[in-house]
């Protein structure tokens, strides 16, 4: 971990590269493009740096290779749907050690970041309710996480008002940025136990993006916590399972 700085800047760089390389080939062959930011977004293939490093980062830990899934074989079932697919899956020997989702938001902030609210919400609430219902038997407890990385700008930093018809909305809302608001999103999921490692990152289109620069606006939030939680479950299941 002593390079891990370092290498999950690579990761973003990663991430705008590859959005840039979507959006200029996304519809080349057919002429049809999507229209805004969604020509970047619908290869999928942004995010991969993320979980690329992840997965590097279990196996130099010792977790075997073949127990780690990313891309393929990363459905699991659901509670109140039949499958969902995960970014990264850690599964041995028929035990669900851990799963995690990594999304991001650019632009389109307020409408993103309620998708976002709303998705992280429901996959957690479904995987739980399939483990309590013995899906994943003889697991114990899977380790769950939620990787987000927004982009920032003067729009994303910006305070956002609270539209309150009817009641007060909480005052921790009030005049907080799409950053704030996310901070305090994946903040709440781990407190209230729906995740056991949440990572918030930001990085500023422009210069920056090319040497993959990036913020962590919350020592809580930050990748180090998460990959040390993840890699700590994974080498404790190794050596009780062993």
């Amino acid at each position: 971990m002593s390079d891990i700085e370092k290498r999950l800047s690579k990761a973003v760089q990663y991430f705008w590269t590859t959005r840039d390389t979507q959006a200029e080939a996304q519809g080349a062959k057919t002429g049809v493009r999507d229209a805004g930011f969604r020509s970047a977004v619908t290869g999928g293939k942004q995010l991969d740096g993320f979980t690329d490093l992840l997965c590097d980062l279990l196996g130099e830990a010792g977790v075997d290779r073949p127990t780690i899934y990313c891309r393929k074989q990363v459905e699991l079932p659901g509670w109140f749907r039949a499958t969902k697919k995960w970014d990264l899956l850690i599964v041995t020997k028929g035990t669900l050690i851990a799963s995690i989702e990594c999304k991001s938001i650019v632009g389109s902030f307020g409408n993103n970041l309620n998708n976002r609210t709303e998705e992280a919400l429901g996959n957690a609430t479904d995987l739980l309710a399939a483990y309590r219902e013995g899906a994943f038997k003889p697991s114990l407890k899977p380790w769950l996480g939620y990787l987000l990385l927004i982009q920032d700008t003067p729009r994303s930093r910006a305070p956002v008002s609270v539209q309150e018809p009817h009641f007060k909305a909480f005052p921790e809302f009030r005049d907080a940025s799409y950053i704030e608001r996310s901070r305090i999103l994946l903040t709440k999921l781990v407190r209230e136990q729906l995740y056991d490692g949440a990572c918030l990152l930001t990085s500023e289109t422009g210069p920056g993006t090319a040497r993959g620069e990036y913020q962590e606006p919350s020592p809580e939030l930050s990748f180090r916590n998460f990959a040390e939680s993840l890699l700590a479950k994974a080498i404790a299941h190794d050596r009780l399972s062993g």
